[in-house]
């Protein structure tokens, strides 16, 4: 077997176990500390047998939202919002790095070749020609060193993505949101119309008797006065209206048709049911910001065991087979052949603490990440367990609205026909007529509330990043 032969076959040996060692320390377990179950309300549903009931992280957002305009709404956010475009070119950026650094990992096979030619005022022009192909600066992967960064760029090439569909779940979220919002204030608007057009016309009439006497001018600047503050609650949400459509037109990035805007508020455009009874709160690691922390913290594991790896020597190769003549038609003809191989050893000795350092800041680095993925599973379970307090109050809220609206139209109709009549002063049908209007205006901001509080459960959830359900 000729030394050539034999030197290769070394070389294959060696690529093939190296990387067979690691330093990389286990992935600490997260201690968050928070309860197994939710607290759910009293409106519950028994437990679903063999977990029959869809998790929010299953729904998707078109059998979620019930309205087909919102749909489009946020089919057209998700193709234009600038803000998640960046997120997407984060995402390729993450994973070109990954592939660079994955790159490390395999000998880099590269040929070149060469013609020189020299000569002298003394001295014949010689020619060289040569032509080679091999490997250049291989690092054996002894310790794990390169594997282990390799794994690191992985988990941050992970994390991104997560962020990524973070960043899609937020926006359809935002979306449904600020459609809700400009669908209740043209609601309030409208309210707000209805009462400037029934206060003018009391007005006009309240003139009208006082020109024959039959009330006093403290009744005429009361009427005033309720006119005036309709009026001003029109021009108020006009610009509330205006401020909420440019917001949704920001969010879905370039402007909306006015066929998918709401025309009125709807109590009912989504809606998630009642969460079962054994529903465990482990559903929180399928959130997608839980879920980049957590590969956040396999990303720094893996830099202690590149940042250990350090301590050790590290072994790099160089080596090429190729040919050599003086002449380009023999350069490969037979016997001109040659080779190097060029094994380098790097020791380190005395780096002035460089690499003790380095470790330790590894080691922070993954400290803190731990923390971190351990906050984020706290704060989802905050998040929510106070939408599910806010869905059973809220409810309860709405209730007492409904309630108290129809209890203030009887009492302003009671109050309007005893001031017709004579028996009431027009302060008592004043204050009906306020009560009434601030009740309707409560009660809108009630059910939008409890929407609103629907689209954040469903989102602290985990579910809104896919388009139709699994």
């Amino acid at each position: 077997m000729t030394k050539p032969l034999m030197t290769s076959l070394a070389l294959a040996t060696i690529l093939f176990v190296a990387g067979c060692a690691t330093l990389q320390p286990p992935v600490p377990e997260a201690v968050p500390s928070i309860p197994a179950e939710w607290p759910l309300p009293a409106t519950t549903l028994p437990a679903a047998p063999d977990g029959a009931t869809a998790r929010a992280a299953d729904i998707g957002w078109r059998d979620f939202f019930a309205d087909p305009r919102l749909d489009q709404l946020v089919e057209q956010a998700l193709d234009n919002n600038r803000d998640l475009r960046v997120a997407m070119l984060n995402v390729e950026r993450a994973r070109a790095q990954y592939r660079i650094q994955r790159a490390d990992r395999l000998p880099s096979l590269g040929a070149e070749a060469s013609m020189t030619r020299s000569g002298g005022d003394n001295l014949d022009v010689s020619e060289s020609y040569t032509a080679s192909a091999g490997i250049a600066g291989f690092e054996l992967d002894l310790f794990g060193r390169v594997h282990n960064l390799s794994q690191a760029a992985l988990q941050q090439y992970l994390a991104t993505e997560e962020a990524r569909t973070s960043a899609q779940l937020a926006l359809i979220a935002e979306v449904a949101n600020t459609w809700l919002t400009l669908a209740a204030d043209r609601e309030l608007l409208s309210i707000a119309r209805d009462t400037l057009a029934s206060h003018e016309a009391s007005f006009t009439l309240t003139e009208q008797r006082h020109a024959l006497g039959a009330v006093s001018g403290l009744d005429v600047s009361q009427a005033r006065t309720v006119v005036e503050t309709a009026r001003s609650d029109v021009a108020r949400f006009e610009g509330q209206v205006a401020q909420d459509r440019n917001a949704l037109a920001l969010l879905v990035g370039g402007e909306v048709e006015p066929s998918l805007l709401p025309d009125a508020f709807t109590p009912e455009v989504s809606g998630l049911t009642a969460l079962p009874a054994g529903l465990p709160s482990e559903v929180l690691l399928r959130r997608p910001d839980v879920l980049a922390a957590e590969h956040q913290l396999r990303a720094a594991t893996a830099n202690i065991g590149a940042a250990r790896a350090a301590f050790f020597p590290s072994i790099t190769l160089t080596g090429s087979i190729g040919s050599t003549s003086d002449e380009l038609s023999g350069l490969f003809n037979g016997g001109n052949g040659v080779w190097s191989f060029i094994p380098r050893v790097n020791i380190p000795i005395f780096q002035g603490g460089r690499l003790s350092a380095a470790l330790g800041m590894a080691t922070a680095d993954r400290d803190i990440a731990l923390a971190q993925y351990e906050k984020a599973i706290q704060s989802g379970f905050r998040e929510v367990s106070d939408a599910l307090v806010l869905s059973r109050t809220l409810a309860e809220q709405r209730a007492a609205q409904e309630a108290l609206v129809a209890a203030a139209t009887r009492a302003h109709e009671l109050s309007q026909a005893r001031y017709d009549a004579g028996q009431d002063s027009y302060l008592v049908l004043l204050d009906a007529q306020r009560t009434l209007y601030a009740a309707r205006q409560s009660l809108v901001a009630t059910q939008l509330a409890e929407q609103a509080n629907r689209v954040t459960l469903y989102k602290v959830l985990g579910g809104g990043w896919n388009e139709t359900g699994t």
